[in-house]
């Protein structure tokens, strides 16, 4: 993938996969806009950008295209995640953790969540 997707492009993103299928530009605009707060041709532009980026492909049946994804979800969020914390943290995943700790950016129900999930690792991994 060439770029990292803006916060419009994961919003239309985040509507293919929850569509599923191959959804067209009026699929994806009547899901996530049904108050008509976005022009069909702005989610059209963004569309055809995620194809130009690489996370969607278009096929054009009759006069209507649709979108595939090119990835899942869940490798898009860990390839986003890896460049985040690259840039951000050094490539530290522990500097990322402490940061949220220190910044008091988790709230007690999710630090322990957090805490049976790294309780849940451990077991996993016979350690």
């Amino acid at each position: 993938m060439k770029k990292s997707l803006t916060s419009l492009e994961w919003e239309i993103m985040t509507v293919v996969w929850k569509l599923g299928g191959r959804p067209s530009v009026r699929d994806v605009l009547n899901y996530a806009y049904p108050e008509g707060e976005k022009a069909y041709t702005t989610v059209q532009t963004i569309m055809n950008i995620l194809v130009d980026k690489g996370y969607l492909k278009r096929k054009k049946t009759g006069m209507v295209n649709f979108y595939d994804p090119v990835r899942k979800k869940n490798e898009t969020l860990r390839k986003e995640t890896d460049n985040f914390v690259n840039k951000a943290f050094g490539g530290s995943r522990l500097a990322l953790v402490n940061h949220l700790l220190d910044s008091d950016a988790l709230s007690r129900e999710e630090i322990f969540d957090l805490k049976k999930m790294i309780s849940g690792k451990d077991s996993n991994t016979g350690k």
